[in-house]
């Protein structure tokens, strides 16, 4: 284990944001520890190459780790959450830190608080992740743009210095807030890119996409710069979202009033990307398909035809 300025940190997994979080925290002199044995070896390579330590078990993972950053894709918060318990060793010194960073709901946030209830050896803060993975900004080596870490519950990370390396803010005392804050902000970002998903496709269909680009240039340039780049990065994230779309459906419904239809039909936009197009092969950094709005239309129509 670290000592208590410099935790040793555990990632699961490094993916696109995990091995983005590990290269800031690597460059700032934390010793970044994953377990990868159940991922790809494409994922452990990546890991490798990067500097972080992979490690041979769970039981080691947890054992060596002082924090863990949960940050997998949603429909496997819970399921990971009871594995990293399972593994952590009675009787530690200080207990681990678990931080519950993915895409859910409050209502499933709780469903992973009561895992944790009455164990001594593991404590559970609440979060989500908000904005793009870390990376060195252009102008100085020495800086890193950052998205922020918001946190919530009764309990605090006691590290201060790690606190403020990965742009952390603690914003309640209750379990929940935090994920619900992330479901609340994802819901005006993907599901703003969903619409202009279908409302790209449409115009396409009635012959007038070049229009309706050209009229956003001259009365929403900012929306359709968002629009454009939110459709043409989404491809290989699409996967993940269709369940994210789901928990944002159930935040609304649970905790706003609302009627989950909403966004059960954003899911349904991205679940036809990922299952029924070409777009649902693509993977970050490995692009083919779908780097243009043009060729996200063409491909979602032809998709989309040979699914009916």
């Amino acid at each position: 284990m670290g000592q208590e300025n410099q935790p040793v940190i555990g990632v699961l997994s490094i993916g696109d944001m995990g091995l983005g979080i590990a290269k800031l925290l690597i460059s700032e002199g934390y010793r970044v520890v994953t377990f990868a044995e159940d991922r790809s070896e494409r994922t452990r390579d990546r890991a490798r190459f990067n500097g972080v330590e992979l490690l041979s078990s769970l039981g080691d993972f947890s054992s060596e780790s002082d924090c863990v950053l949960s940050i997998v894709p949603p429909k496997d918060a819970l399921a990971t959450a009871q594995r990293v318990l399972d593994a952590i060793p009675q009787g530690r010194e200080q207990p681990l830190y678990f931080l519950e960073l993915n895409a859910i709901s409050p209502g499933l946030s709780t469903q992973v608080k009561a895992l944790f209830r009455d164990n001594e050896n593991a404590v559970l803060i609440d979060g989500g992740i908000i904005g793009g993975p870390p990376s060195p900004n252009a102008d100085a080596t020495t800086e890193w743009k950052c998205p922020s870490l918001v946190l919530s519950g009764p309990n605090k990370l006691p590290y201060p210095d790690l606190t403020l390396t990965l742009n952390m803010k603690h914003v309640s005392p209750k379990i929940g807030a935090a994920s619900g804050l992330k479901m609340c902000f994802a819901s005006m970002t993907k599901g703003f890119i969903a619409l202009a998903i279908e409302s790209f496709v449409t115009a396409d269909s009635l012959g007038v996409l070049p229009e309706l680009r050209r009229e956003m240039e001259i009365h929403n340039s900012q929306g359709l710069a968002i629009a454009e780049k939110g459709v043409t990065g989404m491809p290989p994230k699409a996967y993940r979202w269709v369940y994210e779309m789901q928990q944002i459906a159930a935040t609304m419904h649970e905790n706003g009033g609302f009627s989950k239809g909403m966004f059960d039909e954003v899911a349904e936009v991205y679940r036809v990307v990922a299952e029924d197009t070409e777009l649902g092969l693509e993977q970050p950094g490995e692009r083919n398909r779908g780097k243009t709005v043009v060729d996200v239309v063409d491909a979602m129509r032809s998709g989309m035809k040979h699914a009916e």
